[in-house]
């Protein structure tokens, strides 16, 4: 600290308290969001932390000093952060007859009250899935409103909640339903739905999730004071620890199902907080094990947030992800996933 200058010093004490807020980043997915909804809310911001360490790694290594060390130790200990954030190189393997393809997508009641100024939406949004075609087809937000028909799939499940405004859940499917249900969430018109479906010699247990909104506009134009800047901290504090009850609610649900289990859907939280962790558990998450680039799932100027999710079972091998970020007709992209069940003999090995 002597050799530096003293801007460098105060460049140095910045990245100290840089370095204790990402190291506290760090142990945010092991803290539940009702003891510590203060801390909770950071999880919002670790991608912009682990940003930061790579810049201040960039400015000492430039300089040849020895403090850049301070960033490579808090980058090398976030490696499993970083991954869950952004992916260099996605994998994409040949297509074989045993692959099935799940998709997961927050549609917004297919645009039903004209967010969008586009009154074709809801065709757009039946054009794309018939385009894509998974074989399961999870939907968030959905409404039997846009009275839209999907004859490719011969099974279904659907659910409708609230008086003024009947919104639902619904898991399209090519292969059998053999049985299906809800978990509903207290006070609360967000739930899961799940069916159980069968796939050649197979019974795969599929949730569809759409956890509590944490109810703040994307509109980042808007001028935040410090009213408004209390009633988000407040909105956010509300939602997680609404979160925390849903997470645990679904890994009770999942831990009593005996079969393989995909969960797709709309957490409403991102990859580093006490929900992601305590849903997907020893699940595998897609985007880690196939995705590229950072995995962005919500329309956010300026700010890649993922928060839809597809995740699966040991014994399901991820052969490809992809995030249609390109398709813009709800709040939500849609994300697909191209999985294949394993056979007990390639766990084995």
């Amino acid at each position: 600290m002597k050799k530096l200058s003293w801007f460098n010093k105060a460049v140095f004490f910045l990245n100290i308290v840089l370095a204790v807020m990402t190291l506290l980043g760090y142990f945010l997915p092991f803290l539940a969001p009702k003891l510590f909804p203060f801390l909770s809310v950071l999880t919002l911001i670790l991608p912009l932390l682990l940003i930061a360490n790579i810049f201040f790694l960039l400015y000492w290594g430039v300089q040849l000093k020895r403090q850049v060390f301070l960033s490579v130790v808090i980058l090398l200990l976030g490696t499993t952060f970083i991954t869950k954030f952004y992916k260099f190189s996605g994998r994409d393997e040949l297509t074989e007859d045993q692959d099935f393809v799940v998709m997961t997508y927050n549609v917004r009641l297919f645009n039903l009250f004209n967010w969008i100024k586009d009154s074709d939406v809801p065709f757009k949004i039946k054009e794309f899935i018939d385009h894509e075609d998974p074989d399961i087809l999870c939907v968030q937000e959905y409404s039997k409103n846009a009275k839209l028909k999907f004859p490719q799939y011969k099974f279904k499940y659907t659910t409708s909640h609230g008086q003024n405004i009947q919104t639902g859940q619904a898991i399209f499917s090519k292969y059998r339903i053999i049985d299906k249900g809800e978990i509903r969430f207290p006070n609360s018109n967000n739930n899961v739905i799940y069916v159980d479906i069968v796939k050649d010699k197979d019974t795969v247990r599929v949730y569809s999730m759409h956890l509590q909104s944490v109810n703040i506009s994307p509109d980042i134009h808007e001028k935040i004071d410090e009213r408004k800047s209390k009633l988000i901290f407040n909105r956010l504090s509300l939602a997680f620890r609404e979160q925390q009850l849903q997470s645990e609610l679904i890994q009770s649900h999942m831990d009593d199902s005996r079969h393989p289990k995909i969960v797709c859907g709309d957490m409403n939280n991102s990859a580093f907080s006490y929900v992601y962790r305590n849903i997907r558990g020893d699940l595998k998450d897609a985007f880690v094990e196939a995705g590229d680039g950072f995995g962005k799932s919500y329309h956010f100027m300026y700010y890649p947030a993922r928060i839809d999710y597809i995740f699966v079972d040991q014994q399901i091998e991820v052969k490809s992800f992809t995030t249609h970020d390109e398709f813009i007709n709800s709040d939500h992209y849609p994300i697909v996933s191209r999985l294949k069940m394993s056979k007990k003999e390639e766990l084995v090995n």
